[in-house]
């Protein structure tokens, strides 16, 4: 069931399928909720009701909004699920990662846990000796300092290109499709809008979020020199026991898209432990 909601300042695309607790589902800028397309299937089968979402500016949703920042996408996903009604693992990929975060610390009786995949959580700073030491991390940075500049969709498409090591078998078809997407002058708007957003907001809440927390990063992700260092950053600024690391050797900045297998390996046993009558239909 595809659902348009209608909040202050737009309409979000929600698709809801499944059965059982529910799970909700934020991509990362630039993308649409197609990007669960591997692991939505997996979620409902194990006994989950799945709420994929197209975030602010994104997918079907609307183009533009007054601001696109982690705390604007918190609310929208709180939005979602005091609609659909909770509580809720949230799994957030990159900017929703971060806004994940903000959710989870402002609404704890909403938001049970969250998933968190390569997630931008924590102020970034110019790393020099990372950019020298890391080719892959100085050609994806070039990338999206080429799509920011001059609004480029090659550019970004070239940022894809590394940041998926591992392309699925439709990838052409997905790359064509994000190609016309972003050919749409407010759509680009709305990605470099989220590019010059700061993921602050959400590092100041990481002390406060009182939920358990996933923090899944791929060994490959170009957005960090060293991707494992930044999820242990932010497991550390997480209270002590609310965090865990787990990091997939080779995967990029997408490994639900790369390497769904193993990040449903990796979901499912966390939500169960948050959501526990999603054991239901996998016994």
């Amino acid at each position: 069931m595809q659902e348009k909601l209608e909040i202050d300042g737009g309409e979000l695309a929600v698709d809801v399928v499944g059965q059982g607790p529910l799970v909700v589902l934020a991509h990362g800028m630039g993308d649409s909720r197609r990007s669960y397309r591997f692991v939505v299937p997996r979620l409902v089968e194990a006994g989950f009701r799945v709420a994929n979402v197209d975030i602010r500016g994104c997918g079907e949703s609307s183009p533009t909004w007054a601001a696109y920042g982690r705390g604007d996408i918190a609310e929208d996903l709180l939005t979602v699920i005091r609609h659909l009604g909770g509580p809720t693992v949230i799994i957030g990929q990159s900017i929703s990662g971060g806004a994940a975060t903000i959710a989870a610390a402002r609404a704890p009786q909403d938001v049970a846990g969250v998933i968190e995949l390569a997630p931008f959580t924590r102020a970034q700073r110019f790393d020099l000796r990372g950019m020298i030491r890391s080719p892959r991390h100085r050609r994806g940075m070039t990338h999206l300092a080429s799509m920011m500049l001059r609004g480029s969709v090659p550019a970004w498409l070239r940022y894809l290109d590394l940041a998926v090591p591992d392309k699925p078998d439709d990838w052409a078809d997905e790359r064509a499709h994000i190609a016309r997407h972003l050919a749409d002058r407010e759509r680009m708007a709305a990605l470099r809008a989220m590019g010059r957003t700061s993921p602050a907001d959400a590092g100041e809440q990481l002390p406060r979020v009182t939920v358990p927390v996933l923090v899944v990063m791929g060994s490959a992700d170009p957005d960090w020199a060293d991707p494992r260092v930044e999820g242990e950053g932010i497991v550390a600024a997480l209270p002590p026991g609310v965090g865990r690391l787990s990091v997939i050797d080779g995967a990029g900045h997408y490994p639900h898209v790369e390497r769904p297998d193993e990040v449903v390996e990796l979901v499912l046993p966390f939500l169960r432990s948050l959501l526990p009558a999603g054991e239901a239909a996998d016994a």
